[in-house]
């Protein structure tokens, strides 16, 4: 299977937003990746539901939503309605995680988990088959712009070891310093989907670098 692209809203420009939606929906991305914190669980604060409702009605691709939030499970209802495909958690944030997962896939979303850079891909065995997406955090979350963390890589060839023993369905999703050289190599490592804001929407041609990435072969 191809990989797939999901540009980072996080990055784009809110003051074009409309713009920045229809790029990607002309390009070769595959899902809008959108970034959702609540300055408690990470120290930075994005948008919340009205936004994600307008690039709802203007998006042709899945929206592909990763809470950074406190109490997903209260707003899965909500995320939902305002038009996510893709719901991701974290581990971190979820003590009832089985739950949360059933309760994403009953509003009739793929349901995804995060982790964060110092978590330990073992926390998921328990949970691995019951899951469409694993996302793999690069950075520490909270901002855009960050180095990549070269322990990624060891990371998601465990990750991968363990979806492939397990017999589950879940892709593997890379957030935080995804470039054109870090891409590569986490693709031969066994990553299905990466997610890049900045270097998408700072670059000189979005969609010269969106088709880049798509390019890209393992």
């Amino acid at each position: 299977m191809a990989h797939l692209i999901a540009p980072s809203i996080l990055a784009a420009d809110f003051a074009n937003l409309q713009n920045d939606i229809e790029m990607i929906n002309n390009s070769e991305a595959d899902w809008f990746h959108v970034d959702v914190m609540d300055g408690v669980f990470v120290p930075n604060i994005s948008f919340g539901m009205p936004v994600i409702k307008a690039i709802k009605k203007h998006a042709t691709k899945p929206l592909d939503v990763h809470l950074m939030i406190v109490n997903p499970d209260k707003f899965i209802t909500n995320f939902k309605k305002v038009g996510a495909d893709i719901l991701t958690v974290h581990y971190e944030a979820c003590p009832h995680l089985h739950r949360t997962i059933q309760a994403i896939k009953n509003e009739g979303m793929q349901a995804g988990v995060s982790l964060n850079p110092h978590t330990p891909i073992a926390v998921l065995e328990d949970i691995v088959q019951d899951l469409d997406v694993v996302l793999l955090m690069s950075v520490n979350p909270g901002f855009g712009g960050q180095k990549f963390i070269e322990n990624t890589y060891k990371k998601v060839i465990q990750l991968r070891d363990l979806i492939d023993k397990s017999g589950s369905k879940a892709k593997i999703e890379i957030d935080g310093g995804v470039n054109e050289k870090t891409g590569a190599k986490l693709l031969v490592a066994g990553v299905d989907i990466l997610v890049a804001g900045s270097y998408v929407f700072k670059s000189e041609n979005p969609l010269k670098t969106i088709k880049l990435l798509k390019s890209l072969a393992f």
